[in-house]
């Protein structure tokens, strides 16, 4: 039976749905976005091109994003959503089992949280299902020995939480899930394009502003990018040309909480771990630590050198594809990483 078996290792995140197949590697990359028709509940699109009608659709059309802030907000589009992607990712016919699944939750989440991940996943076609701590996964997934006493220092800044981890022995020693990431980030673009030029403009174009010329740190020579909007007062289309200096405003707020979170759980650390983590560094995973400064603006912050990750945006799927060898181990159902954590204290 084995031969027939297909795992898969889900990274269910906020912007993007990584499905990992074992001994295939990241078989799905696409958005969580889905397109809905209001009208009659039918499922139009699901990933890329839903994506691209975000903001774009006529009024009986909505695309939509069904998690937020790294968690299930509509269930019943999440579950159609994974089901659509699993089907593209196991290829099933009629003699192939379920699929058992690990997938990624924040360290931040509830009991309840965790318990609609699960029944979304398993509505959704998967036989067992896994959960494992996103920092654990990224951890594994950016090829850290997690597995002796030597502590480990993750900051995966995904789309809706970034999550900070101390880990050792295989487990997760201190954490903390905030919800300053990716999508905060172009959100207070958006919020200053409108306050500042008077043009409104949507989130995928925050998006591109952010990667094109976003930075977290002061740059040494200032680069522009061209950004067309609409403007408030008349309606009509409108460009502006932006700053890299401008954005660097913008988000060096947001980016100085994400920084004061990291130094909180390092306070939080024990002596012994802190001494690991300021001799191995700080490892940077998830989309939203490759805006430019991010590794430089820790690293100042905390006097401890930061390391991008190899494929950033891949680690936690990784992760999850790498604990598919311990499936057999894994006891299912929630972890109640919250409840562990009261225990602790």
């Amino acid at each position: 039976m084995q031969l027939l078996s297909n795992d898969l290792g889900v990274d269910l995140g906020t912007s993007n749905v990584l499905i990992y197949s074992d001994n295939k590697g990241i078989v799905i990359r696409e958005p969580s976005v889905v397109a809905v028709d209001k009208n009659t509940g039918m499922i139009l699109q699901v990933g890329a091109a839903a994506r691209n009608m975000l903001g774009r659709t006529p009024g009986n059309v909505v695309a939509m994003h069904p998690l937020k802030d790294g968690v299930v907000s509509d269930h019943e589009m999440t579950v159609k959503m994974l089901q659509t992607l699993f089907r593209a990712a196991t290829k099933a016919s009629l003699f192939t089992p379920k699929p058992r699944v690990v997938i990624c939750v924040p360290s931040g989440v509830t009991e309840v949280e965790e318990r609609t991940v699960i029944n979304a996943a398993i509505e959704a076609g998967a036989r067992r299902v896994y959960l494992i701590e996103e920092p654990l996964a990224a951890a594994l997934g950016a090829n850290l020995d997690i597995s002796g006493p030597n502590g480990h220092m993750v900051v995966d800044i995904g789309g809706g939480t970034t999550d900070i981890a101390v880990l050792s022995m295989n487990n997760v020693a201190v954490s903390s899930s905030i919800k300053i990431a990716g999508l905060a980030f172009d959100e207070a673009i958006a919020r200053y394009m409108r306050r500042r030029h008077g043009i409104i403009i949507g989130q995928v174009t925050a998006e591109e502003i952010k990667i094109q010329i976003g930075c977290v740190y002061p740059r040494q020579e200032d680069i522009t990018m061209l950004v067309k909007g609409r403007e408030v007062k008349t309606g009509m289309p409108r460009e502006v040309q932006l700053l890299s200096s401008e954005i660097y405003e913008v988000l060096r707020r947001p980016a100085r909480q994400l920084a004061d979170e990291v130094q909180s759980v390092l306070e939080d650390t024990s002596p012994e771990l802190a001494a690991d983590i300021s001799e191995n560094g700080i490892t940077l995973t998830g989309g939203g630590s490759q805006i430019w400064g991010m590794d430089l603006l820790l690293a100042e912050r905390t006097g401890i050198q930061c390391t991008l990750a190899d494929d950033p945006d891949c680690c936690v799927a990784y992760g999850c594809g790498k604990s598919l060898s311990w499936i057999n181990h894994m006891s299912e159902g929630p972890i109640n990483i919250a409840r562990r954590r009261l225990m602790r204290g």
